[in-house]
């Protein structure tokens, strides 16, 4: 297995929001933090892969929508992936996907979603053009659930 070298992290404050930011792995469940866990902004900081921290760019990153991570299991659902965040970079335009942080505001995530579900034209062809499937308004259940843990019940009944 190839190990990554990734230039190590310090805790940081958030350009959009102000809050201080802790890269502890303990508090995000993840090794590689690179959004701000209130507010989901990032900065543009990688360039070939996660982690490098080798852009020139370093413009602020916006939360734009939610996508399913792809499987390497050829016949594998789609939706089976990990949830992941969309990023838009308001300088450059660049797109990346970041996991999840188990820190991540639930409320702040489910906003991002409902608002992706809004998105129009040139973004989301964009998105479909580099091959990021954004979750639409079918999967709200599953994006639900995976954010928060629960599932949604009517009338007796757990809604799919």
């Amino acid at each position: 297995m190839k190990k990554r070298f990734y230039p190590s992290q310090q805790d940081f404050t958030c350009k959009h929001c102000g809050n201080w930011v802790s890269v502890h792995p303990i508090l995000s469940g993840v090794s590689n933090r690179n959004h701000c866990p209130y507010c989901l902004w990032s900065r543009h900081v990688d360039l070939f892969s996660a982690g490098d921290r080798l852009s020139a760019c370093k413009g602020a990153m916006k939360p734009i929508g939610l996508t399913i991570k792809r499987q390497r299991k050829k016949y594998g659902d789609l939706l089976q992936g990990e949830l992941m965040l969309i990023h838009s970079c308001t300088e450059c335009g660049a797109v990346s996907i970041n996991r999840l942080a188990a820190d991540d505001d639930a409320d702040r995530l489910l906003s991002v979603y409902e608002d992706s579900l809004h998105l129009e034209g040139e973004i989301c062809r964009t998105l479909a053009g580099i091959g990021i499937f954004l979750i639409e308004e079918e999967h709200r259940v599953l994006v639900s659930q995976r954010i928060t843990g629960t599932m949604i019940v009517v009338k007796g009944e757990v809604v799919r």
